[in-house]
């Protein structure tokens, strides 16, 4: 393993098979995700990609570990369904950036991240996965010729490795994009528009509260959990929490969407097999060269990448299932989903964090002998 200096930094850096394969397993919920984003939203997707590439560096560097930087899922989510507008996504992204920032450096994320409770953020995972499921239908339904295709190829795609139906599928629709732009992108270099005007709104307020949730327990808490046991590292969640704050701080302004760290990320990289900063590096080239042909993305499917969202919705959903212990917990996660689909996730939150705790209360005072 050889070591470089980067920005000043002692890095360990490998760019082996391992890391190359690391960083592709970062992409596979990350690409759809930010497609999405730049076909269904007003997001320019040259510059949400190139946000994605500079901070892939900025925190494998810093850290010196293949960490990773997807995209607020709640949030991300939200606006694919178009519950949020471009302007709502903005002011969600500073909002939860000055928030991130204020509570990494005040020690407050690993308060709230007892006081919420792990059946509450899964919660709003799970009904971030069904809104994507109802907005993936959606798109499939409008080309249903196109959408078989897409599920064919994931299905022959599932029976090489589990893990690999939404790479095919992604696979699948740049090629029909390149097909249709005449098998030649143009390559041009992503401009910075004027800054996007912030719109705070219940929206707004509701999806950043959703989403706050699942970053203090899973980009933070869980992140600096599995740094740990991956890696043998002590990354507090405090410290996450502040370079979250700073990504978005930086990037939403310039035209990114809502940023952070994940222990999914950070997981599919190791199984896959990176061990250094080099697969963020990796990364970072192919978001860049993305980027440069952004435009070839508009060519994209509309039916294949509502395919992509229901696999993602089902990935989501599955890791969101998958904590429950109790009949309990899982009445929380489904119910929290439920009432996503009826009202918002803002509201929804509200419910669960409301339910579980007074749950929680009930049963300590039934093993204190109090009730």
């Amino acid at each position: 393993m050889a070591t470089a200096e980067v920005f000043g930094r002692q890095v360990a850096l490998r760019f082996d098979r391992g890391e190359v394969a690391g960083a592709l397993g970062d992409s596979i919920t990350v690409l759809p995700l930010v497609v999405a984003l730049g076909a269904l939203t007003d997001a320019s997707l040259g510059l949400v990609l190139l946000g994605f590439a500079v901070f892939q560096v900025v925190w494998g560097v810093h850290y010196g570990l293949p960490m990773s930087v997807e995209p607020m899922k709640a949030l991300a989510g939200l606006a694919i369904a178009g519950t949020l507008g471009y302007g709502e996504l903005v002011a969600a992204g500073l909002l939860a950036g000055g928030f991130l920032l204020a509570a990494g450096v005040t020690g407050l994320v690993g308060r709230i991240a007892r006081l919420v409770g792990r059946p509450v953020v899964r919660g709003v995972q799970f009904a971030v996965a069904l809104l994507l499921l109802v907005a993936g239908v959606e798109l499939a339904a409008g080309a249903p010729v196109v959408a078989a295709g897409g599920v064919a190829v994931a299905a022959v795609a599932a029976l090489v490795d589990h893990r690999a139906p939404a790479p095919a599928v992604l696979l699948a629709g740049t090629l029909a994009a390149l097909y249709a732009v005449g098998g030649t992108p143009t390559v041009a270099v992503p401009t910075l528009s004027a800054f996007p005007t912030p719109m705070v709104t219940q929206d707004a307020l509701t999806g950043l509260a959703g989403q706050l949730a699942m970053t203090v327990g899973n980009a933070a808490v869980a992140t600096a959990l599995l740094v740990d046991d991956l890696y043998s590292r002590d990354i507090s969640p405090d410290g996450l929490a502040r370079s979250m704050g700073v990504t978005n701080l930086l990037a939403v302004p310039l035209g990114g969407v809502p940023m952070c760290h994940g222990s999914g990320g950070l997981a599919g990289k190791h199984a896959f097999g990176a061990r250094t900063a080099g697969a963020n590096i990796v990364l970072a080239v192919l978001y860049a060269g993305a980027a440069l042909v952004a435009g070839l993305w508009s060519s994209f499917p509309m039916a294949a990448l509502g395919v992509l969202l229901v696999l993602v919705a089902v990935h989501l959903g599955r890791v969101a299932l998958e904590s429950v212990e109790t009949p309990a917990e899982g009445a929380v996660v489904v119910g929290t989903g439920v009432a996503a689909l009826l009202a918002n996730v803002g509201i929804a939150f509200l419910l669960a964090a409301g339910g579980h705790a007074a749950y929680e209360r009930l049963r300590e005072r039934a093993t204190t002998g109090e009730a």
